[in-house]
């Protein structure tokens, strides 16, 4: 835990008790600050009890006495209006910062020159940090990796000289972190979400763009407008920009072409790697990430032999893209995190034979937008709530069988791979729905996947091709 001084004998509110929350009380109590903590959520407010800290309706506190309003990422600051507590300090004059604000003052203080990565990104930036970090790891590099993946940010180790902190950042988290100035800042893309909390997509991109507005070097996804538009200002800005891409080919930067991740400076382009033989960085979207992760890492004076070892060796996150079991020449990939059909097409578009798992508590527009990828799937699998409905948009076009459950499922698809004669049939969970109707949450459903399918592996193994 990084007990956080910059407090030291004030007051602190703090408000949401989830994860992040408390980690956060703890902190500020640990560097002597006094914290008042409070939650709309009753259960919110028994754990801070329950773990020693002190809890009062913020609605009655003496706002005169606080020093700043520590929120909880979660909780909303402009859209669609600010929350209660927000409106009282702002009242107040009490200013309204998160845990990430906490951590880069606690840095600047203690560790300036250690080095902060900050990633962020509408898609691919929990699947970028973990690749960053692992990368890093690999090397021998002191890293710790948290932020909005895994592990709230003040309960990593402290900052120091030497140690890399390699941080996720959601559009919430840098709204509330004024101050962030990674040492490199990075921008894989940005496609409209959340706009229910900053109000416009333009607004949106703002809140992005600050990532890297700090940063001593920003590396910038250019494959879409706004992105483009913002790798652009900051190097007008004079900030060091190195863009990357997964499209089209670059002058200068990192960009991939098909599987291969090129290296551009002064128009020569020289080849890097090739990402085909890792199973867990299949596909554009991976292309993209292990761009991002080969300009990081390079940056922080890893050897290029050192990346591609570590590139290698990336397990890949649970449940996106999970390449779970294997028998003979069929993989079983475990992408349960696909809760809607525009996750689920990253998936379809990275694999060429597929036995697909399919179905759950379906999603507005159910599977219409996968019409493109039909042609991949050799046959579906349909299971949940949806079945009826995704069979009536399969019906003509792919072959299909109800299975109900997803244990029935993943039985039935390894059958039919064992005996495909293609270089590598894959078995693939990627639902395209909530899990909600069988599954408490899609990370349930994804451990059920991947024992069914490890069990499926184990009876097929060594099958020969009918």
């Amino acid at each position: 835990m990084i007990a956080v001084s910059g407090f030291t004998g004030r007051l602190v509110a703090v408000f949401g008790l989830g994860g992040s929350g408390i980690a956060t009380a703890r902190a500020l109590i640990a560097g002597g600050a006094g914290v008042v903590a409070f939650d709309d959520n009753p259960a919110g407010c028994e754990t801070a009890r329950a773990a020693g800290i002190e809890v009062a309706d913020l609605r009655q506190a003496d706002w005169a006495r606080i020093a700043a309003l520590v929120l909880a990422p979660g909780v909303p600051l402009t859209h669609p209006r600010p929350h209660w507590s927000v409106d009282l300090a702002r009242s107040h004059g009490v200013e309204v910062i998160g845990d990430i604000e906490l951590f880069v003052r606690e840095r600047r203080a203690a560790a300036p020159d250690a080095p902060l990565v900050a990633i962020t990104g509408t898609n691919g930036k929990s699947t970028t940090t973990a690749l960053i970090a692992h990368v890093l790891k690999a090397a021998g590099r002191d890293v710790q990796m948290g932020g909005n993946i895994g592990v709230p940010i003040l309960e990593l180790e402290a900052p120091r000289a030497g140690r890399i902190h390699v941080i996720e950042c959601s559009s919430y988290q840098i709204d509330l972190a004024p101050s962030l100035a990674p040492s490199v800042g990075v921008l894989l893309n940005i496609t409209p979400d959340h706009l229910d909390r900053h109000g416009t997509l333009a607004e949106y991109a703002g809140v992005k763009e600050r990532l890297i507005a700090g940063s001593r070097m920003a590396v910038v996804g250019v494959d879409d407008n706004l992105s483009a538009a913002i790798a652009d200002r900051a190097e007008r800005a004079g900030t060091a920009t190195l863009r990357i891409s997964a499209r089209h080919p670059l002058a200068d930067g990192i960009y991939a072409q098909g599987s291969t991740v090129w290296l551009a400076q002064a128009a020569t382009q020289t080849p890097f790697t090739d990402l085909a033989p890792i199973t867990s960085l299949r596909g554009a979207h991976n292309a993209q990430n292990a761009a991002a992760a080969i300009a990081v890492c390079r940056k922080l004076d890893l050897s290029d032999a050192e990346i591609c070892k570590g590139l290698e060796s990336f397990p890949g996150l649970e449940h996106r893209m999970e390449v779970v079991a294997r028998a003979g020449r069929v993989l079983f990939v475990n992408d349960s995190k696909a809760t809607n059909a525009d996750a689920a097409e990253r998936a379809l578009a990275s694999y060429e034979r597929i036995y697909w798992i399919a179905g759950g508590r379906a999603k507005t527009g159910g599977i219409d937008g996968l019409q493109p990828y039909f042609g991949r799937i050799a046959r579906a699998y349909l299971i949940g709530e949806a079945a009826e409905e995704f069979a009536a948009t399969l019906d003509g076009h792919v072959a299909f069988e109800t299975c109900g459950t997803l244990a029935a499922a993943t039985a039935a698809a390894a059958r039919d791979a064992s005996r495909d004669a293609h270089a590598e049939p894959v078995v693939l969970l990627s639902p395209a729905c909530a899990s909600f109707d069988q599954f408490p949450n899609f990370e349930a459903r994804g451990r059920a996947f991947s024992e069914a399918a490890r069990s499926a592996a184990s009876r097929h193994a060594g099958q020969e091709v009918a």
